[in-house]
């Protein structure tokens, strides 16, 4: 599935709930089912820096796919990132440096979160597209 596809099928997810609260869970259980990240990729230097909680991404090239394994020690925060696991992972290095990533601001997730989780996502894209330039 192409980088459009997802995120327009996010996109179509997020707007069956009628408010924020029931977002918020729908993205807390993102998290919730999030594949359990291998122990390799929880070292300090997949630990992003500047998020409230702790957030770890590894990233690695698998069959020419950019694959990411990611976790954080906050419900909420794992969902965010699951959320990018969801729309990235599996596509190629090139396809993740070029996806619209303002696409997600459609959802609102940046004027409902808190300002620091809300930095967050946007870190955790930042970090995710930074690993994938370095692959192109």
């Amino acid at each position: 599935m192409s980088y459009a596809e997802r995120i327009e099928e996010l996109l179509e997810d997020l707007s069956v709930f009628e408010d924020w609260q029931e977002r918020y869970e729908y993205i807390i259980s993102l998290g919730r089912h999030l594949a359990p990240m291998p122990e390799q990729y929880r070292r300090p230097e997949n630990l992003i820096r500047g998020c409230q909680s702790q957030v770890w991404v590894g990233t690695e090239l698998m069959n020419g796919a950019f694959i990411i394994h990611a976790d954080s020690d906050s419900l909420i925060t794992k969902g965010l990132i699951a959320i990018f696991v969801r729309l990235l992972s599996g596509l190629t290095p090139q396809e993740v440096v070029a996806a619209d990533l303002s696409k997600l601001d459609a959802a609102g997730l940046k004027e409902h979160l808190a300002s620091t989780r809300a930095n967050a996502l946007t870190t955790m894209a930042n970090t995710i597209r930074s690993a994938a330039a370095k692959l192109t």
